[in-house]
């Protein structure tokens, strides 16, 4: 008797999602929520082209500029 790739015994490593009652379009939906709150398709997308560690530390002290501005903006209404 050919043994399944998940069987009970074996623990399932990685994102998955049990499908139930034949709904295939709700446990996708539940993937790609899981996908998105995992951040997989931003790191990928992150990871798609080399950028070197000059690039990497200029785009993240413009993250932080913006960051801090945002910020505050949020103060300045506030008061």
């Amino acid at each position: 008797m050919p043994r399944s790739k998940h069987s009970k015994e074996q623990p399932v490593s990685g994102l998955y999602v049990e499908v139930r009652n034949n709904d295939v379009n709700k446990a996708l939906r539940k993937f790609k929520k899981k996908v998105a709150e995992d951040g997989i398709l931003q790191d990928l997308r992150k990871r798609e082209y080399y950028e070197s560690k000059g690039t990497k530390r200029r785009l993240e002290k413009q993250a932080a500029i913006r960051r801090y501005k945002k910020k505050r903006l949020k103060e300045q209404d506030n008061w």
